[in-house]
């Protein structure tokens, strides 16, 4: 059939179109109410934009997929968009690695992020483009609401005592029966509030339960929850008044600039403005703004899990009945697309558009943001439980069994920490197995953690940070190593992987495959950054074992020089390299160093 037969067959019931050229490669998904009116346009019009004329010219065939309503169709043109990626298409950038955070659906939910979202009646927050912003947000509710993050089967597995994150106050403890369903429940409902950002109706809710504590004479609870609101408060001042009614909406603005896009989203709850989305887009030549505006925010709604009762626009969409009635089914009452020409309205509206044409025209340089890209992708790839933001390799680093040491190097939000990064010395294993060592040390990690976690003092607050995911240098053999070790504490939850030298391959507890990330992705690329940096600090702890125990042995040979001077000696130059750069004169500086003794001492270093 030729494309002038289907244009005159086309159906009236709302769906997608497809446009391909000759070889069969899809040029634009759009999506319309009546297939037969809006596809039609393209070829009638004589007032056609550039782009349209561009595209008209490459259209030999048109597909359609008719669907039940126009929800579906603007869901369907989404999926179609992501999987073919149309030349002519508006699409954001990467989508994939925005995170959400997720309260499953169990009689007790649980609290995680996850980078998809699926139908799977769990609850949905997001997506966040800022990772950092997720994470302050997580951490808050983690301190107000006291949400397990495990994945037991309530009910089914009992351990014989909480968690730890039951001890350090971050858990309520439904599986062992420390909460009632009821106040659990109360607890995620407020959870839920404060994710969507609705700070003033948790702090009601907190008021409310405050006053019944007190009521009861239960003053430690009311007291805990008299600080609870305040750290509320303290919030919702950070918090810029945006409207002088509390109302729900969202202000949208995008901008274009040297072949790059940009869109922008100003949420604003209960008349407060709670924050800022911004996602980076991918344009094609000559797109005009309303296209521009109502691609983006096609793709941003078909990702978002709150929608308010308004939103605020510049300027008018070409499918704006389209996307009211989409926004209305998922919010399940009215929602108005406006634009304001004056007022309150009109200034959030101008905000969002300026901070589009801000962030459109800043220069592209790695940052914050890169890294998070990294650890989501990262997070996608290895289908992780949890987020990585902070990630520990270990290696070990052994000659033929002796002088063996272990080096743990902390990368956090995917960048490294110096200052946390320790050295172990291998006290266990006698004779050359690096799986052996492999275990103690990560062992010896975990446990002064947990250690440190009960009792702050063991360690000095060194070690009570605990992983995100144990990395390690190697296959599986390793990797069997250290999940023996992570075995020993189950409480603390870290993802493990292992990653091999030769083929750059990465292994999973539980997968007979390796995963093969692409060579040049940003997650193999910070998998390898990690490893490497921990084979150098392992190496380096080696070396200056291997430079102290020849220098104590050459010592050892040097009459006059016993015990005591030898450690003066060792703390004052470090190695026989350090002893060899030293004058004479240096030499008899040492306290209690005899001139004889300094004199063998000088002799022996420079002879032969």
């Amino acid at each position: 059939m030729s494309l002038r037969e289907k244009l005159r067959s086309l159906p009236p019931e709302p769906g997608v179109y497809v446009f391909r050229d000759a070889a069969g490669l899809a040029l634009y998904v759009g999506k319309a109410g009546s297939l037969r009116e809006r596809v039609t346009s393209y070829f009638g019009s004589s007032q056609r934009s550039l782009k349209t004329q561009r595209l008209v010219k490459r259209i030999h065939d048109v597909e359609v997929i008719t669907a039940k309503s126009t929800t579906e169709a603007l869901i369907l043109e989404d999926a179609l968009v992501k999987k073919h990626r149309p030349p002519f298409n508006v699409r954001l950038r990467d989508d994939k690695r925005y995170p959400y955070v997720r309260l499953s659906a169990e009689p007790y939910p649980r609290i995680d992020v996850v980078r998809r979202t699926a139908d799977d009646g769990a609850r949905y927050f997001g997506p966040f483009t800022s990772s950092r912003a997720m994470r302050r947000t997580l951490k808050l509710v983690h301190k107000l609401f006291p949400l397990r993050t495990c994945n037991l089967a309530i009910g089914k597995d009992i351990p014989d005592r909480p968690c730890l994150m039951h001890d350090i106050g971050r858990c309520a403890a439904p599986c062992i029966g420390r909460v009632t369903p009821e106040t659990y429940g109360q607890a995620v409902r407020d959870a839920a509030l404060l994710l969507e950002g609705r700070v003033a109706e948790v702090i009601a809710a907190l008021r409310l339960q405050m006053d019944q504590a007190s009521s009861d004479e239960r003053f430690e609870h009311a007291a805990e929850l008299r600080d609870h609101i305040d750290a509320l408060e303290r919030v919702r001042e950070r918090q810029s008044v945006a409207l002088t009614e509390s109302v729900d909406l969202d202000a949208a603005g995008v901008a274009t600039a040297d072949g790059r896009g940009y869109g922008v989203i100003l949420v604003v709850r209960g008349g407060r403005l709670i924050g800022r989305e911004g996602f980076p887009l991918e344009v094609p030549h000559d797109v005009e703004y309303p296209q521009l505006l109502g691609a983006f925010l096609d793709q941003y709604y078909t990702r978002a899990s709150a929608i308010p009762q308004e939103v605020l626009l510049a300027e008018r969409l070409p499918e704006e009945r389209l996307l009211t009635e989409y926004l209305s089914r998922r919010r399940g009452t009215q929602v108005r697309v406006r634009y304001p020409a004056r007022g309150e309205r009109a200034a959030l509206v101008e905000m969002a558009q300026r901070n589009a044409d801000q962030s459109v025209r800043r220069p592209v340089l790695p940052s914050v943001e890169d890294d998070a890209t990294a650890l989501d992708e990262l997070a996608d790839a290895l289908s992780l439980r949890v987020h990585p933001w902070r990630i520990e390799a270990f290696d070990i680093s052994n000659l033929h069994g002796s002088e063996a040491t272990g080096s743990m190097v902390v990368f956090v939000g995917g960048r490294p920490r110096p200052d946390a990064y320790r050295r172990f010395r291998v006290r266990t294993v006698n004779g050359p197995d690096d799986y052996a060592m492999m275990r103690e040390v990560i062992h010896r990690r975990l446990a002064h953690g947990l250690a440190e976690l009960h009792d702050p003092t063991v360690s000095g607050g060194r070690f009570s940070d605990l992983p995100d995911l144990v990395l390690v240098d190697g296959g599986m053999g390793q990797l069997g190593a250290a999940a023996g070790a992570l075995r020993a504490f189950p409480t603390v939850g870290a993802e493990l992987a292992a990653l091999a030298k030769r083929k750059e391959l990465v292994f999973r507890p539980g997968t007979a495959e390796p995963f093969e990330l692409p060579a040049h992705s940003p997650a193999l690329r910070l998998l390898q950054r990690i490893r490497d940096e921990a084979h150098r600090f392992a190496v380096d702890y080696h070396r200056s074992l291997r430079g102290r125990r020849a220098l104590e042995s050459m010592l050892d040979q040097v009459a006059g020089i016993g015990p005591r001077r030898k450690d003066a000696l060792l703390r004052r130059f470090g190695s026989i390299e350090g002893l060899r750069r030293a004058s004479l004169e240096e030499l008899l500086s040492m306290p209690g160093l005899p001139r004889a003794a300094a004199d063998r001492l000088y002799k022996a270093l420079h002879s032969g």
